[in-house]
């Protein structure tokens, strides 16, 4: 995706000097509050994309006429200035690249540029750091960690922990409630614990890591470890590419011990109330059968991508004689061994739980509802993720925080143009894999425009598969295929609607999940779910990602419409990235730091 961009071709100084002149010039217009000249100094077609850094919000600005209104509304308030580059400049294909360094009123920032020939600025990303007076203690910063002397009231670590642990809903109250202890929730305790805010990380599960314990025995993540690392501490060098969820269950584990993220387990939210005129949360909490209130100020709901899981209601449910579940609750396949076993879906989990069954001696067949878009694991990590993501990269200087800011600095409204040639070119590898698939009637996509899996995933958060060998089993046959939806289900079968009946002992549901704001229906109120609006997805309008564009995802790390409502979450590496934005505006609003919102979220879609 970046080859293009960012490869060297001329010698550094020349760029180096494009840049500097650029930066230069580009500050005084800031400093002289010149706006129009600032905004002049963008291509025509450009796109500045703002981590909090100026916006105190997510957001991506296209053309002279978006810089124009993002440094109207922000720029006397932010003060950006000190740009300057950070590295040598590289240049390729007529466009200079460079990373760069600045500071504002309240933060120190860094950011990534493209310039574009002689038009000027064809991409901008700037990002918060940190927070000036608000440092994490690192490096020199870092707390000392032992009180040396005699002290008789001295209290050790542990009994420190143990007593903030125990306050809390008592005789203290956590800034940050954060509902969700999957890797979301655990990352976002991490960062806050090292900005010093207070915060409980809830979790139903008893334990760090039960939300992947309590999945399927076979599931392991598809994405390679270097796209997975979690803030603060990476994955040990001899840590397998894939991870097998039991083993990612007991990092999280260890991970939430050793970065103190106040978490409690055997804790499920029950309600969660907001008074306006005091601006706090009220959230009841059953923790191990005792019901605590808790009152932060800001409420976080961490919950991964999706929210509730889609059940399908089929006439002739309650008279179906076998075992029904959704995906989510499949317990692996050890119980299913001779039996018949139809799985509803064609995507991540139902390919999982397809190829993990027959591999357990059951008959499976899958059922196709609509296309899926599959790409095989091997050629995902060579020709879509190896130049940022693999151990090449990592020889190559690619650390897993540049990859992750050449990733963001990609504007969403044209990171399908540098993703269907990817695509392209893993169909022309895999063409004979692709035509098994056909053959045996399996129903292929590429995404609407041909942009692969990467922009399915931040469009819709489904559609597709990492092959890692069960659309193998699909092809030979091994995996039955039907098409359609379903009529009914009768006492010991599925009937689909052309009739088709596919007798069933098991009837698993891979149907997917629903918007995330349907949990805050259940928790707080179908009226706050509503005023937030749907959460995930660009405003494409593509398959299930209807417009207007967005031009970001929705409600995801950033204000919404509700006052003191977050979302946070994703995969491992969004997890991971932007939970360092979430945490820096949620430190702001604890220190009482002005956050003026630039283009508070809109709402265009209720669910």
């Amino acid at each position: 995706m970046t080859q293009t961009l960012d490869q060297p071709t001329t010698t550094p100084s020349a760029a180096d000097a494009r840049v500097s002149a650029w930066l230069a010039d580009f500050e005084s217009a800031l400093v002289a509050r010149d706006v129009d000249r600032a905004a002049g100094m963008f291509a025509t077609e450009s796109f500045w994309r703002d981590l909090v850094a100026l916006t105190w919000n997510i957001t991506t600005v296209e053309g002279r006429e978006g810089v124009t209104d993002l440094l109207s509304s922000t720029l006397d308030t932010a003060d950006p200035r000190g740009f300057t580059s950070t590295e040598p400049a590289d240049e390729a294909d007529g466009v200079t690249t460079a990373w760069i360094a600045f500071e504002t009123a309240v933060g120190r920032c860094k950011g990534h540029l493209r310039l574009k020939g002689d038009e000027g600025a064809w991409t901008l990303l700037t990002s918060m750091e940190e927070l000036k007076g608000h440092e994490e203690p690192m490096g020199e910063r870092r707390p000392r960690g032992a009180e040396h002397g005699a002290n008789p009231d001295r209290s050790t670590w542990l009994e420190e922990r143990e007593r903030e642990q125990a306050e809390f809903g008592r005789t203290t109250q956590p800034y940050v409630v954060v509902i969700g202890g999957g890797q979301g929730g655990i990352a976002l305790g991490a960062r806050l614990r090292q900005l010093g805010v207070s915060h409980v990380v809830l979790e139903r599960g008893a334990r760090p890591g039960d939300s992947w314990r309590r999945r399927y025995k076979s599931l392991c993540l598809h994405d390679p470890v270097w796209y997975d690392h979690l803030p603060y501490l990476d994955f040990p060098k001899n840590w397998p590419v894939f991870s097998p969820k039991d083993k990612i269950a007991d990092w999280l584990e260890m991970y939430t011990r050793v970065m103190e993220v106040n978490y409690w387990g055997s804790s499920t939210c029950r309600t969660a109330t907001y008074d306006q005129a005091a601006g706090a949360w009220e959230v009841v909490v059953d923790r191990y059968g005792e019901q605590v209130v808790l009152r932060p100020q800001q409420l976080v709901f961490a919950l991964g991508v999706s929210g509730k899981p889609n059940v399908p209601t089929i006439p002739g449910q309650d008279g179906f004689a076998g075992e029904q579940h959704h995906s989510s609750q499949h317990p692996g396949p050890d119980a299913y061994r001779g039996k018949r076993v139809v799985v509803l879906g064609s995507n991540n989990s139902a390919h999982d739980i397809c190829g993990a069954l027959w591999e357990g001696g059951a008959d499976v067949t899958m059922v196709q509802r609509s296309s899926s878009h599959i790409v095989k694991s091997e050629s995902l990590m060579d020709l879509a993720l190896g130049d940022l993501y693999s151990e090449r990269a990592v020889a190559a200087g690619v650390t897993t925080n540049k990859a992750d800011t050449i990733f963001a600095s990609l504007p969403y409204r044209i990171m399908h143009e540098f993703q269907i040639p990817v695509y392209d070119a893993i169909r022309e590898r895999d063409a004979d894999f692709y035509a098994r698939l056909e053959k045996a009637g399996f129903d292929l996509d590429y995404g609407d425009d041909g942009s692969g899996l990467f922009m399915k995933y931040l469009r819709r958060g489904s559609g597709y598969y990492i092959d890692v060998g069960a659309s193998e089993l699909v092809a030979d046959g091994s995996i039955k295929l039907a098409h359609g939806g379903v009529r009914e289900l009768t006492q010991g079968s599925v009937v689909l609607e052309d009739g088709t009946e596919l007798p069933a002992d098991l009837v698993v549901y891979a149907t997917g999940y629903g918007s995330m704001n349907g949990l805050v229906a259940d928790i707080v109120s179908q009226e706050v779910a509503d005023r937030v609006g749907k959460v995930w997805g660009l405003g494409s309008d593509t398959t299930k990602d209807p417009g207007p564009w967005e031009g970001e995802q929705r409600n995801m790390w950033k204000p919404t419409q509700q006052p003191g409502l977050w979302f946070h979450g994703g995969n491992l590496h969004q997890s991971r990235y932007y939970s360092l934005y979430l945490a820096l505006q949620l430190k702001a609003r604890q220190e009482d730091i002005p956050t003026p919102v630039f283009r508070l979220q809109e709402v265009h879609h209720t669910s």
